[in-house]
C-alpha cells in the first residue's frame, strides 16, 4: 500500500480499483503525460468520488498524497515567507510555500477552487503556465523553476469560476453518477478494500498495487515518447475548425485540443495524431470555453455540440 509522507499507510482506494469515472481518469492521465496542458478542473456534485480519484491518482503516479490547498490559504502560505516563530526569536528563517511543496511532491490539489479567492487562483495559474515561481515581498527576492500537476475540483451548485479563470485550466471534466451495476461494484470494492487494507499480506492489495505500477510505467513511457508523436498540418487545422464550430471563446482551446490529442496518441502508442484522437478529447478542452460556459451557464457537452462536429469528422 502507498504511504503518506510520514510513513503511515494512506487509506485511499488503489487507482486500479476505482470504479467508473473513465472521463476523469483519462483527463488526469493526459495532463500527466503532457504537463504543458496546464491542469484539470473537475466539476461534480458532492459524493461523486472527485477527491478519491485525485488522491488515488497521485498515490499511483508519485507514491504520496498531493499537496492540498486550504480554502483560507494566504499569500504567505502559497508563495512562502518568513517563519513567524523564528522572527519572534530574532531569526530570519524562510518558510517553504505550498507551490514549492507541490513541486517536490508532484501535484497541487485545490478542492472547491470556486470558493477560493480569485487572487490566489490567479497566482497558482500563473505559476503553472510559466513554470516560474517569483517571490518579491517582505525582503524576499527569489525566482524558482517549478513544475507540478494542478487539479481543481468544484461543485457547480456552489457557484462557478470567472470566465478568465475557467479558461486558464487546460482541461475540464464533469463527474457522472454511477449506473446500478457500477454502484454495486463500488460497494463491493470499497468493502473489500476496508477489510483488506489492514492485512499486510493481502493478495487483493498486492494485485492492485502491481496493476498500479504497470499503469504508471505505461504513463511514463507515454510521456517519454510524447515529443516523437507527429501532429500533421491537416490535424492541426482540424483542431482549429472543431474549436470554431463549437464556438470556443479565444484561441487557447485550439492549442489545448492539439496538446491533449497528442497526449492521447502517445498513451496509445500511436506514431501520429489522428482525427479520432482529436474527437475524443474535444469535450475536455472546449467544454469550459463555449459561450454558455463563459457566461456562467451549464458546463455541459451534449448532442448539440456533437452535431456541430458530425460533418467535420464524417
Amino acid at each position: 500500500m502507498s504511504e503518506e509522507p510520514g510513513g503511515t499507510p494512506a487509506p485511499i482506494l488503489p487507482y486500479s480499483r476505482v470504479v467508473g469515472q473513465g472521463e476523469l481518469k483519462l483527463a488526469l492521465e493526459l495532463n500527466f503525460i503532457a504537463p504543458g496542458i496546464g491542469g484539470v478542473l473537475i466539476a461534480g456534485q458532492r459524493g461523486t468520488a472527485k477527491s478519491t480519484v485525485v488522491r488515488a491518482f497521485a498515490l499511483m503516479t508519485g507514491g504520496r498524497l498531493p499537496v492540498t490547498l486550504p480554502i483560507n490559504a494566504t499569500d504567505d502560505r502559497v508563495l512562502g515567507g518568513w517563519e513567524l516563530d523564528a522572527l519572534m526569536r530574532g531569526e530570519a528563517k524562510r518558510q517553504t510555500g505550498l507551490l514549492e511543496e507541490a513541486h517536490e511532491k508532484g501535484m497541487l490539489y485545490v478542492d472547491e477552487v470556486n470558493l477560493l479567492d480569485d487572487h490566489i487562483v490567479n497566482i497558482i495559474l500563473d505559476v503553472v503556465s510559466t513554470g516560474v515561481l517569483s517571490v518579491q515581498r517582505e525582503g524576499i527576492d527569489t525566482e524558482t523553476h517549478v513544475s507540478f500537476g494542478l487539479v481543481g475540483t468544484m461543485n457547480p451548485e456552489e457557484g462557478s469560476l470567472r470566465a478568465q479563470l475557467l479558461d486558464r485550466f487546460g482541461l475540464m471534466v464533469t463527474t457522472n453518477e454511477l449506473d446500478t451495476e457500477e454502484r454495486h461494484r463500488m460497494i463491493t470494492t470499497v468493502l473489500t478494500f476496508e477489510e483488506e487494507r489492514t492485512d499486510p499480506g493481502s493478495e487483493w492489495l498486492r494485485t492492485a498495487e502491481d496493476e498500479n505500477r504497470k499503469h504508471r510505467e505505461g504513463l511514463l513511457a507515454a510521456r517519454d515518447r510524447l515529443t516523437a508523436v507527429r501532429l500533421g498540418t491537416d490535424v492541426s487545422r482540424l483542431c482549429a475548425e472543431a474549436a470554431a464550430r463549437t464556438g470556443a471563446v479565444g484561441q487557447r482551446g485550439d492549442l489545448l485540443v492539439a496538446k491533449a490529442a497528442r497526449a492521447l496518441a502517445a498513451k496509445e502508442g500511436a506514431p501520429r495524431v489522428e482525427p479520432r484522437h482529436v474527437r475524443r478529447v474535444l469535450p475536455f478542452a472546449l467544454r469550459h470555453r463555449r459561450p454558455d460556459s463563459v457566461h456562467g451557464s451549464e458546463l455541459s457537452w451534449g448532442p448539440d455540440e456533437e452535431a456541430a462536429l458530425d460533418e467535420l469528422f464524417g
